[in-house]
């Protein structure tokens, strides 16, 4: 089992597709959540209902869709699926937060001369930086756990450590010393990362509603 390869792939995809995903969804949230106009109301149900939508049932169309661009096997064919799939859940996470910061923020902040992007980033950004921290955590999670996603489009050269630890298991063996070793090393930096994290976010919203 190549673990160093699989974990670094786990890694690069999990991380960038977080990336790609707090960004747009925090950016679209805000547009939403900001924009008061009727529409918003029926964005966020579409949100909640493609978040309620069950992986198994999009894995086929979304193996079609990656075969057909080529990108089979690929590390950026996880990342576009990763961000794509976890973004309403970004979205609904940020609504929240978003709810909570009055408008009245905003608004002096265009009296002073900012755009609308430099409200959100000097502004509104700070402010929500617990809710930030929490959309990346969990999804970050959601990313590094998949294993349905990973091995319908994965066969060699992109594999995540899940689909590799899924290899010693056969229909007459099964490995139990090592595959417990795997999914020990395979939880490990999670289990570190969450005893970070919960502390910066608490962190966080106490910083947040001070701030407020």
């Amino acid at each position: 089992m190549n673990a160093g390869g699989y974990l670094l792939n786990s890694l690069i995809t999990a991380v960038c597709s977080t990336i790609i995903a707090v960004i747009l969804g925090s950016l679209a949230a805000y547009a939403i959540q900001r924009s008061g106009a009727k529409l918003s109301v029926g964005l966020v149900v579409l949100i909640l209902c493609l978040k309620m939508i069950p992986t198994s049932s999009i894995a086929v169309p979304i193996y079609e869709i990656i075969c057909n661009m080529g990108l089979y096997d690929t590390r950026i064919a996880l990342i576009i699926v990763y961000a794509a799939v976890n973004m309403p859940f970004v979205m609904w996470t940020m609504l929240s937060f978003y709810e909570g910061v009055p408008s009245t923020l905003d608004e002096a902040a265009y009296v002073d001369g900012a755009s609308s992007l430099q409200t959100f980033r000097k502004v509104i950004l700070p402010i929500c930086k617990p809710g930030l921290a929490t959309a990346f955590i969990f999804t970050l999670f959601l990313a590094w756990n998949d294993f349905l996603i990973s091995l319908l489009l994965t066969s060699m050269n992109a594999k995540t450590f899940t689909v590799g630890l899924a290899g010693f298991l056969s229909a007459y063996n099964l490995d139990l010393g090592p595959m417990c070793a795997g999914a020990f090393l395979f939880s490990f930096p999670v289990m570190i990362l969450s005893m970070f994290a919960q502390r910066y976010i608490v962190q966080g919203m106490t910083a947040g509603a001070v701030k407020g």
